[in-house]
C-alpha cells in the first residue's frame, strides 16, 4: 500500500526521523568500536540501509542484528537511514546515494514499470501488511459496497488494488464502492464514524485499535483473494548485485540471522529496538510485535527472508488484475534470491 513510506511526509514524523537519526549514529558509532570476531577490519564494507518507515517493531531484525554484531560478522557495517519530509528511496537507489531500501513491494512493481533497474534480495515479512478497516456495524468486506457507504482510502497506487480486492473476495461488487481521500488518519476518522471503514495495516492500526476500541472488523486482503505476496522487500539496483554481491550477500545473511534471533526470543529482540531508537512505546512495541511474529516465517517453513517464486507469480497476476501495473512484472528479473542463506 506504500504507506510506510509515504506517512513519514508530516512536519511530526519528518522531526522524529531526524531525532532517531541523530540516536542512530551513536549507537551506531558505539558498535562499529566493538569487535566482533567474524570478519576483519579490513573487509568490512560500510553500507546504508533506508527504512520503509520511523523504526517500529517489524524493524526489530535490524536492530537485533545490530546489536549483536551479526553484520560485521558478515563483513558489513550498516548504517540505517530513517525517511524525512522528502526522503524518496527509490530516487535515492537509483542515483546510489544508499545501498540498500526497504520498499513496499508495489512501489517495486510501479519503479519497475518506470524502467527503474532495482531487484528485491530479501522479504522483510512474508505476508501482505494490507487491510480494510471496517466499523462494528460492517462484518464482511461486501457490506462496505452498499449505498451510503464511505470509505476512507490514502491515495496510495495500492490502496485501491486492495480495497477491491477485498470487497471482490467477499462477493461484494467493487465497481459501487465510494471512496475519499483521508491520508493517513484512518483510526480517528473511523472512531469518529467519518468513514464506514479504511485501508490500513492490520499490524499498525489493527492493532492500534484493539486498544482505543472494541468490535472494529480487520479484513486482510490474503484472506480475501490476494495471494500472500511479501509485502516490505529489501532492495538494491541491479547495478549493485552486479559489482559487489559479497556486499549484499553480507547484508542478506546477516538480517536473516536478525531476525531467526528474534523469532527465537522476541523480548530480546524488544530490546534491542528500543535500546538504539528512543521515544518508543514498549507496549505498543510488543504488541506490534507479537502481532507480526508470524510473518516473518514463510509459509510451510524455512529461514526469514524467503522469496517464494510460485508466490510472487501469483502476485505479479494480481498486481496487472487489481491496476497497481499496466505490465506483468517479470518475476525472474524483479527478484534474485542468490543472496539468501
Amino acid at each position: 500500500m506504500g504507506q510506510r513510506r509515504a506517512r513519514a511526509t508530516t512536519p511530526a514524523a519528518a522531526a522524529l526521523a531526524a531525532a532517531v537519526l541523530a540516536g542512530a549514529a551513536t549507537v551506531l558509532a558505539a558498535c562499529g568500536s566493538q569487535a566482533t570476531g567474524g570478519a576483519s577490519r579490513a573487509r568490512v564494507q560500510s553500507a546504508s540501509l533506508v527504512l520503509d518507515f520511523t523504526p517500529n517493531a517489524i524493524h526489530t531484525g535490524i536492530y537485533e542484528a545490530l546489536a549483536r554484531g551479526f553484520l560485521r560478522d558478515d563483513g558489513v557495517d550498516l548504517h540505517v537511514l530513517v525517511p524525512g519530509a522528502s526522503t524518496d528511496a527509490i530516487s535515492l537507489l537509483a542515483a546510489r546515494k544508499v545501498d540498500f531500501a526497504i520498499l513496499d513491494i508495489h512501489d517495486l512493481a510501479i519503479a519497475d514499470e518506470q524502467g527503474r533497474k532495482l531487484v528485491g534480495v530479501m522479504a522483510l515479512v512474508e505476508r501482505p501488511l494490507a487491510s480494510v478497516i471496517a466499523r462494528p456495524q460492517f462484518a464482511s468486506p461486501r457490506d462496505l459496497a452498499a449505498p451510503g457507504r464511505l470509505v476512507g482510502v490514502t491515495g496510495d497506487p495500492s490502496d485501491l488494488a486492495v480495497l477491491r480486492s477485498i470487497v471482490a473476495g467477499s462477493g461484494g461488487d467493487p465497481a459501487r464502492l465510494k471512496t475519499i481521500t483521508i491520508g493517513y488518519d484512518a483510526v480517528p476518522d473511523l472512531l469518529a464514524g467519518r468513514v464506514a471503514a479504511a485501508t490500513a495495516f492490520w499490524n499498525d492500526e489493527g492493532v492500534q485499535l484493539e486498544h482505543d476500541a472494541r468490535g472494529f472488523h480487520v479484513f486482510r486482503v490474503e484472506d480475501y483473494g490476494a495471494p500472500p505476496y511479501p509485502e516490505l522487500v529489501v532492495t538494491a539496483t541491479a547495478a549493485l548485485l552486479r559489482s559487489d554481491p559479497r556486499l549484499v550477500r553480507g547484508l542478506v545473511h546477516g538480517l536473516v540471522r536478525g531476525y531467526q534471533a528474534v523469532l527465537a526470543d522476541p523480548s530480546a529482540g524488544e530490546r534491542a529496538l528500543e535500546s538504539q531508537v528512543s521515544g518508543l512505546s514498549r507496549t505498543a512495541v510488543a504488541d506490534q510485535l507479537a502481532a507480526e511474529l508470524p510473518a516473518f516465517r514463510p509459509a510451510g517453513g524455512g529461514s526469514p527472508g524467503a522469496l517464494r517464486t510460485s508466490t510472487l507469480d501469483a502476485w505479479a497476476g494480481w498486481e496487472v488484475r487489481f491496476g497497481i501495473v499496466r505490465r506483468r512484472p517479470d518475476v525472474s528479473a524483479l527478484f534474485d534470491t542468490a543472496f539468501l542463506p
